[in-house]
């Protein structure tokens, strides 16, 4: 049955309530990254939003709303990682609505990053886009990714304290962690800020945002490094996620 709702097509009021609109050549991609989405998900079950406004906004929309300040200088260098990247977002779709950024995209599921791969290289990324098969903790103790990167970002990946973990060694000096997040509550900051302290990071903004079509409510929340990450982190293979940190009360890594 075909989606009647109003966003299952980009049409004007979807850039009108994100704020930024994507030129004729990066909506004719958008569009080109549902066909190949479609196309792979037919092959290697990778979401099931691929449709209608299942696309366009839990997809493209919640990606990119949290980069609005980014995407008032879409042609600025940027070196970005995506992490947990699944079936290719926010990644593939920032992407698109950054063409100054180098992404790097990281998943540890070889049958996702397999079609991610091949959907970047269809839409002639190039070497603009870098699809690594690992897990993350690997990641943040490689040195060509350590403390490398402008933004680092994840949605839907684990817990607050999980996700800093995650991000912060992988951050420069000045970078920020982009945590995309749904309702936030006072017992979440806590033991984000918990987790930050260990991490020598902090607190940067945290915003708001209600998806159109009443797709729920979504928070982000930005970090940033204080100083440089300690060594100890991340933690071994399954040790973020098993023990995060700010959680148990017997971490006393530093």
């Amino acid at each position: 049955m075909p989606d009647t709702s109003p966003f299952a097509n980009p049409g004007p009021e979807l850039w009108k309530l994100l704020g930024w609109s994507p030129d004729a050549g990066q909506l004719r991609q958008f569009i080109e990254l549902q066909q190949l989405l479609e196309d792979w998900n037919s092959r290697v079950n990778l979401t099931r939003l691929v449709e209608g406004e299942d696309f366009w906004i839990a997809q493209v929309f919640d990606s990119l709303w949290p980069l609005l300040p980014e995407l008032m200088s879409p042609d600025t260098a940027r070196r970005c990682i995506d992490v947990g990247t699944g079936g290719g977002f926010p990644g593939l779709a920032v992407a698109i609505a950054l063409p100054g950024a180098e992404l790097t995209l990281v998943d540890s599921v070889g049958r996702k990053t397999a079609a991610v791969a091949a959907m970047a290289k269809s839409m002639g990324f190039g070497d603009r886009v870098l699809v690594r098969t690992e897990r993350v903790e690997r990641t943040g103790q490689d040195p060509s990714c350590r403390g490398t990167f402008d933004l680092a970002m994840a949605r839907a990946v684990g817990a607050a304290p999980v996700v800093a973990e995650y991000l912060v060694p992988l951050l420069r000096r000045s970078g920020e962690g982009l945590l995309y997040r749904g309702r936030w509550h006072d017992t979440d900051d806590l033991e984000l800020q918990s987790a930050l302290t260990l991490l020598k990071a902090r607190s940067l903004k945290l915003q708001r945002m209600e998806l159109p079509s009443e797709r729920g409510a979504r928070t982000l929340i930005r970090i940033g490094p204080e100083a440089a990450t300690p060594r100890a982190y991340p933690r071994a293979t399954g040790m973020p996620s098993k023990m995060p940190l700010g959680v148990q009360a017997d971490d006393s890594r530093s």
